[in-house]
């Protein structure tokens, strides 16, 4: 058959061509942080880090030739705990980890339209809230797995059966625990369940056992997901999935597991339209789970605009009229469409990971700038939730 023919061919090709880029001795890396921007993301001033340095507290930096010093994101972390200890009225403010009676929150990232840029702000929302200290589970819910490949996994290559989310929450006695399936990422404080094409099972399998009755010997599928993660919430602040690009019985999953929702939107009309239907049909299938016992309470549901060109008319025309359909629920903040974030995704890397000067410092600047603006928007709903101020 042609079709196969031409899968095996593309294939093979791609594995050659991964062997060649990312050979199996390399693996993928995090950029170190300057002194500056350590101390900016712990919240410090430069001059207490040099001073915790020079007294040998905590971990010694990296020192260039020029006297330039730099620290990984594992030794920033280590100063996050470090200075909780000496400062206990604010040591949340350094370590900000889920305290006694705050829940683990769970955001699913969704929307059904190709092009609205769900895997990126998920991955960017991911790698932000680590940055900021958090304790950070990625779900790959998508079969095309482009987070996964993002995060240094080859989907087609590296992850097995079962070693997917679907190992988790298949309907046999396959099944295996969460904790069997994570994955440590090159990213400090930011763990992951890696996709691929496994994940199709469960659409497959769910209706087979409905059909059969067979979900009534354990949960039903859009618990599934739910339990799943309950099992490793010890472990973790925040849990960011990627749901698929379809509206199936994952993404159902994925939306009653999650404690918020993330709904992305590119300010086209096409899009707009594709998202009206998105959320009919959402709204439909729902009922119906809600009728069966599924709990469907979210702390929030907000619209993430994506690919934003604000100097673009139709696009401005259309921010204001989801602002003035959804008020609040809209992030105030866009994410602006950059040559920046596209640069870096060819790379397979964020504007988080770029070493400054990759790309034009004010294009760089504009992007990042908009990106956090967005992220900073979603943890600071989150620390409502979870009553902080």
């Amino acid at each position: 058959m042609r079709i196969e023919r031409h899968a095996m061919q593309l294939s093979r090709q791609l594995k050659l061509l991964s062997e060649h880029l990312f050979p199996a001795h390399s693996a993928k890396a995090l950029r170190t942080f300057s002194s500056g921007d350590a101390a900016h993301l712990i919240g410090v001033s430069d001059g207490y880090l040099r001073q915790l340095s020079l007294d040998g507290r905590g971990p010694s930096p990296h020192i260039s030739e020029t006297g330039r010093r730099s620290y990984t994101l594992q030794q920033i972390n280590e100063l996050r705990a470090l200075i909780a200890t000496t400062k206990p009225k604010d040591a949340i403010s350094y370590l900000p980890h889920r305290q006694a009676g705050e829940k683990l929150q769970t955001i699913a990232v969704t929307n059904f339209k190709g092009g609205s840029a769900k895997t990126t702000t998920t991955l960017y929302l991911a790698q932000y809230l680590a940055l900021q200290g958090y304790r950070v589970l990625a779900i790959d819910l998508d079969p095309q797995a482009s987070m996964s490949a993002m995060l240094g996994v080859q989907p087609e290559f590296e992850v097995g059966t079962g070693d997917t989310l679907y190992g988790a929450i298949r309907y046999d006695e396959e099944r295996k625990p969460l904790k069997d399936i994570i994955r440590k990422t090159y990213f400090e404080g930011l763990d992951l369940v890696p996709g691929n094409l496994e994940l199709m099972e469960f659409e497959h399998d769910t209706p087979r056992a409905l059909a059969e009755k067979r979900a009534s010997q354990g949960e039903p599928f859009f618990r599934r997901v739910g339990v799943a993660i309950a099992e490793v919430e010890d472990r973790y602040d925040i849990v960011v999935i990627d749901c698929p690009p379809q509206l199936g019985y994952l993404t159902l999953g994925a939306v009653c597991a999650a404690t918020s929702l993330l709904i992305t939107v590119h300010p086209q009309m096409v899009d707009v339209a594709s998202m009206s239907q998105f959320l009919l049909m959402t709204s439909d299938l729902l009922a119906v789970v809600r009728k069966a016992g599924g709990d469907l309470s979210h702390d929030f549901i907000k619209y993430v605009v994506t690919r934003h060109e604000p100097f673009d008319g139709p696009q401005s025309q259309i921010v204001a009229l989801l602002r003035g359909l959804f008020a609040d629920d809209v992030l105030t903040a866009t994410i602006l469409k950059s040559t920046a974030i596209s640069d870096a995704g060819l790379s397979k890397q964020t504007l988080y990971e770029m070493e400054k000067g990759q790309v034009r410092k004010s294009t760089f600047d504009r992007a990042m700038e908009s990106v956090n603006a967005a992220n900073a928007e979603v943890l600071d709903n989150l620390k409502k939730v979870w009553g902080r101020k």
